[in-house]
């Protein structure tokens, strides 16, 4: 069975003992989480929501919580000494499923 998620924007596609990244989320490692928000449940009997499904959730246990290589923009007008160069890491929590309900 598989479950369809969205969280920060993003769906994604999970099945029990997956490992995601997803973006930051509140909590401790070791903490567990819940995902209200299940799009699509498939596997023998697909359900799809409109656009939930209504008492379904996903249960996950966060392993990690972190930050992605630095990515450098770096901006430049050609003949105008001018140049401008900032540094981004972006937060992540590493989520493992543990548990799919169907509701």
């Amino acid at each position: 069975m598989f479950a369809v998620i969205r969280t920060g924007g993003k769906q994604y596609k999970v099945v029990q003992d997956d490992v995601i990244e997803v973006e930051k989320l509140i909590g401790d490692a070791g903490g567990t989480i819940t995902f209200g928000e299940v799009l699509m449940l498939g596997g023998d009997s697909p359900k799809s929501g409109a656009p939930l499904i209504d008492g379904a959730s996903v249960v996950g246990e966060i392993v990690e919580q972190g930050r992605h290589p630095k990515v450098i923009a770096f901006k430049k007008k050609r003949r105008k000494n001018t140049h401008r160069k900032r540094g981004h890491r972006q937060h992540f929590t590493k989520v493992k499923i543990t548990e799919i309900h169907a509701g």
